[in-house]
């Protein structure tokens, strides 16, 4: 075999291997929420965007959903205003809520919709905001039995998905702030990312939600043990959830939501891995936990 051919053969053997994930999931819609190390690392940030452009040209319609805690943070340090999180969410007082609609409509979101643009006129931001997409109450969590205050948090009432929709059909990439309309007064939420993207991906009936983190899964028995849990139904995630650590509770209580709502599969993946969408999606191996609805157990997904 020609040394040329010889070097070119293992692309073609990975297009091979995607081929049946691409025709599986041509003209599905994919919800993907940008969070972890991947939006602060330069290298990771412009992977991502190369993913979801890829995507995008595999004939997908992917939905990105971001938040941006390190970069909030890094904000209300600057302005003076102290970080707190109480029940693994971040106490958003009137003067925080404006710095945190800021920073994720006013900055990250817009470098995110200019790294996707670099490849074609592609990607438009919006908030939850706009067009009424997601609307939100005030979200008072529990902690040892009693409810506490932490401002302006906001827990999803409705989501309307017309003008995600309506850039879908046209050919856009839609990159939603996780921002909330109040449904009470006329103020604003903050809504947690990940339960964000969980709401959209049902209310879209989205075929996969994937979610970044900085982790390589959902661990079996952690920190006793770094095995990974490739897959698992919704009933066996919802026996696990009260065992697991703070910061996972919202990724798999939104994968969970997702899956019930409708969701085919709803997928936990290694933000700090390059192409980690790419990889999930299109190889057979995967590289993060997948849930399931009980009805598809025993069966590939």
């Amino acid at each position: 075999m020609p040394i040329a051919a010889a070097t070119a053969l293992p692309k073609a053997q990975i297009l091979i291997e995607a081929l049946p994930w691409l025709v599986r999931h041509k003209g599905k819609t994919v919800v993907v929420k940008f969070g972890g190390n991947a939006m602060v690392d330069e290298e990771l940030k412009a992977a991502f965007a190369q993913d979801v452009v890829f995507l995008h040209h595999a004939g997908l319609k992917p939905v990105v959903v971001h938040g941006g805690g390190p970069q909030i943070s890094a904000a209300l340090d600057k302005h003076g205003i102290v970080s707190e999180f109480r029940a693994g969410l971040r106490v958003t007082t009137e003067d925080a809520m404006d710095v945190v609609r800021m920073v994720l409509a006013g900055r990250v979101q817009r470098e995110l919709v200019g790294l996707l643009n670099r490849h074609g006129p592609l990607a438009v931001g919006l908030t939850g905001e706009d067009a009424h997409t997601i609307t939100a109450t005030r979200h008072q969590p529990e902690i040892d039995g009693e409810p506490v205050d932490i401002g302006r948090v906001g827990e999803i009432t409705d989501v309307d998905t017309g003008a995600i929709e309506a850039l879908l059909a046209d050919g856009r990439i839609p990159v939603v702030s996780s921002i909330a309309r109040s449904q009470d007064d006329h103020h604003v939420y903050n809504v947690n990312a990940d339960t964000a993207a969980a709401a959209l991906a049902a209310a879209l009936g989205a075929q996969t939600l994937v979610v970044l983190t900085d982790v390589e899964g959902l661990y079996e028995d952690w920190p006793n043990s770094d095995e990974v849990i490739s897959r698992l139904t919704a009933s066996q995630l919802e026996k696990l959830l009260p065992e697991l650590s703070s910061g996972m509770v919202p990724k798999m209580e939104g994968c969970l939501h997702a899956v019930r709502g409708g969701v085919t599969t709803a997928r936990v993946i290694d933000g700090r891995v390059p192409h980690s969408v790419l990889l999930e999606i299109f190889t057979d191996e995967g590289i993060g936990t997948m849930v399931v609805p009980d009805e598809f157990e025993g069966t590939v997904a």
